[in-house]
């Protein structure tokens, strides 16, 4: 287990220049501290997809409290000398609590800090970031996001697809597929999910991705729809495998539960190049499985 997170946070160092926001010692309004938060989106690994923004905050950062997921390559760019401390969560290992988190932003922004909470992908897209704002928000902590690119887009573009390809998708998706107890969520709409002119995308699939295929196929989504799984997006161990819905049903897709998985499924997919190469990527391995 990791030693509690408050614990880490160290010594501040001294920025070499400031995030030009409002709000700050001198300028902040009545109830507002005089630190801050900007939650910020880390993209899916590579750190050439990070946005400008991104980057100018990272550089700007007192402290960084980071996801498990976010790569070494996009950490090192934060700011020299700023503590780095890792609060993030992974299924089935130990994890630090959301409230421990929350917690220790509000007492490093209360210190003084720009704090930046670097989130894997796209903060706004399975990553609480509404917890953290309304927590900050309610202790009069200034908090700003940043967008970033999400898995999802990462990943279409590597394969050469697009998730609303016209004729095959009249509409995205994005669903996550572990619930609060750790299986598929209860409340999921299978109905709509089932849909063949929806592309489906679902983050955080890959232990329940068997259960997860055999529920659309009983809701009426066909064992023949195509399925793309993708491993480590935009990173250099990117691996792709394509297949369809019946082999995702059988287990017989290949993915590491242990990486971060994402899954894509309709007919936008059919095309999708699974050996297919990004500029600065090798090309994944891939093991791909032909429709029946």
């Amino acid at each position: 287990m990791r030693a509690p997170i408050a614990a880490r946070a160290g010594r501040r160092s001294n920025a070499s220049w400031r995030w030009p926001m409002s709000g700050r010692q001198g300028e902040e309004g009545a109830g507002q501290c005089a630190g801050r938060v900007t939650l910020v989106g880390a993209g899916p690994g590579d750190p050439d997809l990070l946005t400008l923004k991104a980057l100018r905050a990272l550089e700007a950062a007192d402290v960084v409290l980071y996801d498990s997921l976010v790569t070494a390559e996009v950490l090192a760019l934060a700011r020299r000398g700023a503590p780095r401390i890792c609060v993030g969560k992974r299924a089935g290992r130990p994890s630090c609590r959301q409230d421990d988190i929350n917690a220790l932003m509000g007492r490093l922004a209360r210190d003084g800090k720009h704090v930046v909470r670097l989130k894997s992908g796209d903060p706004s897209v399975f990553g609480r970031s509404a917890e953290e704002m309304e927590s900050l928000k309610a202790a009069g902590i200034a908090v700003t996001v940043i967008p970033g690119i999400t898995t999802a887009s990462a990943m279409a573009a590597g394969a050469g697809v697009s998730l609303t390809r016209r004729g095959a998708a009249q509409s995205v998706r994005f669903i996550t597929a572990h619930g609060a107890k750790g299986g598929l969520p209860d409340d999921l709409d299978w109905a709509g999910l089932s849909h063949s002119a929806t592309s489906l995308i679902v983050y955080m699939g890959a232990r329940t991705s068997a259960a997860l295929a055999r529920r659309l196929i009983a809701a009426g989504r066909a064992p023949s729809t195509p399925v793309l799984v993708a491993t480590n997006v935009s990173r250099p161990d990117e691996t792709r495998c394509a297949g369809i819905l019946g082999d995702l049903a059988e287990g017989r897709l290949a993915m590491d539960p242990a990486s971060p998985v994402i899954l894509a499924i309709g007919e936008a997919f059919a095309a999708s190049d699974a050996v297919g190469t990004q500029e600065g990527v090798p090309a994944p391995q891939a093991q791909a499985i032909g429709r029946t």
